[in-house]
Parts: structure tokens; sequence; C-alpha cells
């Protein structure tokens, strides 16, 4: 894992090479914001999303503050004239089409559920903006450290997603990969669930997690997250997600060195 997080510092080092043979882009998703960033020539950036400079949703938000940002508009978007737009597979249809229908072409990523997804989803992007040979680098430098993935067995450690409102993610879903990749047992696999659900509290006393993954908390209070600071948790151990946990983005490493350690703790 050092040594992919060594090829990103590469990576985001100044280039300054022309990009005016290659074509000008537009990100409307904070995920393929940090793809971008990642691979681009710099010139070729437009302009990104308005939360690729929030910290809470980025983990290049320090890096975004030197690109323009665009509000998701259309008329805005036209106006700035870029060859590309890249979306997410969620972003607004009635956005995604009207820009193709001034005949601005729109590429789309899908919402990343494995790991292994990663390093395809780095090609494309790489195919995207004319990058071929630094999204070829990251990809492969991350398939090599996937490779050293643990076999996970019923004896590991058990952890519970347990965010706001009970909310808990199962089978299909990249934090599940994140966890199983740190050594740990998903309670809420063992339970069944295939994507998104939610487990009550008495279902998390019951099972007795080693470890529960919970979010990290903002400001101000909300009763979705007053659930998971009940007393009766206080005994178990509790692992916060981060920004590095959201996108298909070789950062994902460091989530995986995140529960990795935790899990080393409790053995």
């Amino acid at each position: 894992m050092r040594r992919l997080l060594t090829l990103i510092s590469i990576v985001l080092a100044p280039m300054w090479a022309s990009a005016s043979d290659m074509p000008r882009v537009v990100s409307v998703n904070v995920c393929t914001d940090q793809l971008i960033m990642l691979l681009a020539d710099p010139a070729q950036v437009v302009s990104l999303s308005q939360l690729s400079d929030d910290p809470r949703a980025s983990v290049m938000a320090e890096e975004a503050k030197r690109f323009a940002k665009n509000n998701g508009r259309a008329e805005v978007i036209a106006v700035q004239n870029p060859d590309i737009v890249v979306a997410g597979e969620y972003n607004d249809p009635a956005l995604i089409a009207l820009l193709r229908s001034i005949g601005i072409e729109v590429v789309q990523f899908p919402v990343t559920r494995s790991l292994d997804d990663i390093p395809q989803e780095i090609r494309k992007m790489g195919a995207v903006l004319g990058r071929h040979s630094k999204a070829e680098t990251l990809a492969t430098a991350l398939e090599r450290d996937l490779e050293n993935r643990p076999v996970v067995t019923d004896t590991a450690p058990l952890a519970a997603f347990f965010l706001p409102n009970g909310y808990a993610l199962g089978a299909g879903t990249l934090s599940h990969d994140i966890l199983v990749a740190g050594g740990a047992r998903n309670l809420s696999v063992e339970l069944g669930f295939q994507g998104n659900g939610t487990l009550s509290l008495e279902q998390v006393i019951l099972h007795q997690p080693d470890l529960l993954i919970g979010s990290q908390p903002f400001d101000g209070f909300s009763l979705s997250e007053e659930m998971v600071s009940h007393p009766a948790l206080s005994q178990f151990p509790v692992l916060n997600t981060t920004v590095e946990w959201v996108c298909g983005t070789p950062f994902v490493m460091n989530a995986v060195a995140q529960v990795a350690e935790r899990v080393g703790r409790l053995r």
C-alpha cells in the first residue's frame, strides 16, 4: 500500500505538458472529481463539482481549491464549453439529457460496489482524458495491493455497521469490501443483507460485535444520530468511517488500513 500512496503523490506533482490536444472536461460528481484530479493534466480541467473542495466529501478537497467549480446546471456548463462532461450513475437524468441534446458528450461512471471495480474505473477515466499511461500505472499498483487481501474466516473479529438511523451496509457495497479487506467479518452480511439496510439497537446488542463501524459526527444534533450514541453501545469500540470509504479511488487503501489497524488491536 505504501508503494501505491507514493505513486499517488507522484501523480499529484505539478504537470507541465501541453493539454491542447486533450479533451477539456467538466465533472459534476464528487467521485469523478477525484479521479480527474488524479489523472488529468490540470489544463484539461474546466470545472469540478461544488463538493470537490469540501473536506467532508472529498479526500482531495485541498487539491480541488485550484480549480473552478460548477453548480451542476446545464446553462453554466454549456457556457464553460467542455468537450466532455463526466458524471455519476445517479446524477440528475434531466441534466444529462439536456447536455446531450445540445451536443455535449457525457460519460457516466457507476457507483463503486467493489474494490475490484476500481482499477477498471481508473482505466476508464484514463481513456476519457486521454491519459492511458498514467491510469494504467495507478490501476496496476492498486491491483497489486489488492492481491494481498487477507482471507477472512469465521474466527475473524465481527464488525457491525451502525450509522445514523441504524443504517447498515451489506454484500455488494464498497464499504463491505473495505471492511473484509481489513480483516473483519460483517454482521450485516451474516444476517443476509444485500446492499443497504438497517439494524436495530437490539440486534447489535444481541450479536455482540467486536467493533462498531460508525460515521464521523458533524456539528449540531439530529435524532438520526441519537440512536447510535445510546449508552448501551458504550461497551463497543467504534471505528468511524472517513471520506476514503466513499469513492472508487486508490485512497480506499487508507480505509482498508484503518480497519486492519483496529482489527489488529482486537486480536
